[in-house]
């Protein structure tokens, strides 16, 4: 290759990035779509050959199935879940109160004895009084963001005009995703073909391993958590376990926040720190599964990123593109490290490494 056409390369790059950077605003639809085609591609893929009475479903056939079945989930996941978290966040701004005070007769004058620290009441009216007026002005969460977002019509637009274009797109994307890879694949150059033919291998491999074993282990251990926390007696469970599943994407980061969380809510609810012990048990046994059975056998180890990458990829992506870069850290932090070990292997073959080891 010669200099100029590594230039090209590079400038190509640069190009895509600054799109990538000044289109963020535009580009979330485009991604959810191509999430969710990424995920129900293999499925079609199998479906495609399936014969029914002789006759083959075909790739329209089962595009549509898959379709149905990825968004007939996303909105039973909404209309179960969605009304028990306003529930049960509902349920807990009524009790708090009853918190507020416990803390301000017991828990306070106890640190100020015990400690001799000098720790102001907690002003609970206040704290009360405004969140009540929120959650009845907006009538709940969902109602709060309909409210927010129908202020202005230019927002409302874009929300409509994003959630309709996310099934279309990925209606598209879905049946068309095997044509558009082998359309990719002729525009390579014919010397270079080989060798990103392997790289797109291992790199589907890595984002397999990532974008739906770690969906799944997401999944897996919200409802562990939730389970395990709504058998303790905890208002806030199926709320405390689900933000806990849905953080795990960071090592360890679920389980810490999850259990921090359950036992402010349970000392505030049981107002008995015995009740720390079976949340202790909860996350334990979730944290164990996940490393023991749940990443091995849905992830492996295919991905290879050190938890302070992960971290590091997380909050990059966040500075640089906003959500949209949190939603794109990991998948595209996967992607280098496929490239990464490309290099490595190249550099161990190259003379100059030979001849630093002499």
């Amino acid at each position: 290759m010669t200099d100029s056409q590594k230039w090209l390369i590079l400038t190509f790059f640069l190009v895509v990035a600054g799109l990538v950077y000044l289109l963020a605003p535009i580009l979330m639809p485009f991604v959810f779509a191509a999430i969710l085609a990424y995920l129900g591609d293999p499925l079609a893929d199998k479906l495609e050959v399936v014969k029914v009475k002789n006759y083959q479903l075909g790739r329209t056939n089962a595009v549509i199935v898959v379709f149905i079945a990825i968004f007939l989930i996303i909105f039973s996941v909404i209309g179960i879940i969605v009304p028990q978290i306003e529930f049960q966040i509902g349920h807990f701004i009524n009790k708090f109160p009853a918190y507020i005070g416990w803390l301000n007769r017991i828990v306070i004058p106890w640190i100020e004895s015990h400690l001799g620290w000098d720790i102001h009441l907690i002003e609970g009216d206040r704290i009360i009084a405004l969140i009540k007026s929120n959650w009845q002005k907006a009538g709940g969460g969902v109602m709060f963001f309909m409210g927010s977002v129908s202020r202005s019509g230019a927002v409302l637009a874009e929300w409509l005009m994003n959630l309709t274009l996310i099934p279309v797109i990925t209606f598209y994307l879905l049946r068309d995703w095997d044509v558009l890879v082998e359309q990719i694949r002729k525009l390579l150059p014919r010397r270079v073909e080989p060798t990103a033919k392997k790289l797109a291998i291992e790199t589907d491999i890595v984002l397999g391993a990532f974008m739906r074993g770690q969906f799944y282990v997401m999944l897996a251990l919200g409802a562990i958590y939730s389970m395990g926390l709504w058998a303790v007696g905890l208002n806030l469970g199926l709320v405390i376990g689900m933000l806990a599943g849905i953080v795990s994407f960071v090592p360890y980061l679920g389980s810490i926040v999850g259990f921090t969380v359950a036992c402010v809510a349970a000392i505030l609810q049981f107002q008995d720190v015995m009740y720390l012990i079976p949340i202790s048990i909860v996350f334990a046994v979730g944290q164990s599964l996940e490393g023991m059975w749940l990443t091995p056998w849905l992830v492996g180890d295919k991905i290879g990123l050190h938890p302070v990458a992960v971290m590091f990829a997380v909050l990059a992506g966040g500075q640089l593109f906003g959500f949209l870069g949190v939603l794109l850290a990991l998948p595209v932090a996967s992607v280098v490290m496929v490239f990464l070990r490309h290099i490595h292997d190249i550099y161990r073959d190259s003379t100059f490494y030979s001849a630093e080891k002499k």
